[in-house]
């Protein structure tokens, strides 16, 4: 995250989010308030802000009951709000393109599984094959984030 977009990120208010446990195909487990990848078992949920357990057969799906905005709450009016959202849109279209980048490079240094061995893997065929994970995790870590950041700009009115 840049610099600006973290201090965007702590500025914002608090917002209440089912935060969710997942477990994958192969057993890892996930944590996410987004709908989960196909084949993921959901284990547990935690509702909102007030960190109430909802195990994973629990009616409701997930919907936390949440309590009406109080009288006396200030309200924003519209053109703060469209500046704001407008600011989000340019933040998220900035991380966005640097997540493009990156995933570029990421592809380039991971050459479809097979870059050339450095001087050292040559003789080490673990040591190459180490690599080339941490290589291809890195290609998957940034498709990921240019998945979530797509979903969180189509959301942005």
């Amino acid at each position: 995250m840049t610099g600006f977009a973290a201090a965007l990120a702590l500025t914002a208010a608090p917002v209440q989010a089912d935060i969710c446990k997942y477990s994958d195909a192969d057993g890892n487990i996930h944590y996410s308030n987004l709908a989960p990848e196909k084949g993921w078992k959901r284990l547990s949920c935690t509702i909102g802000d007030n960190g109430a357990q909802q195990p994973a057969g629990a009616a409701g799906g997930g919907a936390a009951r949440r309590t009406p905005t109080p009288a006396g709450f200030p309200r924003v009016d519209g053109e703060t709000q469209k500046v704001r959202d407008d600011m989000r849109k340019k933040v998220l279209n900035d991380e966005l393109a640097a997540e493009q980048k990156l995933l570029a490079e990421a592809r380039a240094a991971y050459a479809d599984g097979a870059p050339a061995p450095l001087p050292d893997e040559r003789a080490d065929a673990e040591k190459y094959r180490v690599r080339i994970g941490k290589l291809r995790q890195t290609v998957t870590v940034h498709e990921r984030n240019i998945d979530a950041l797509k979903k969180e700009l189509a959301l942005v009115k």
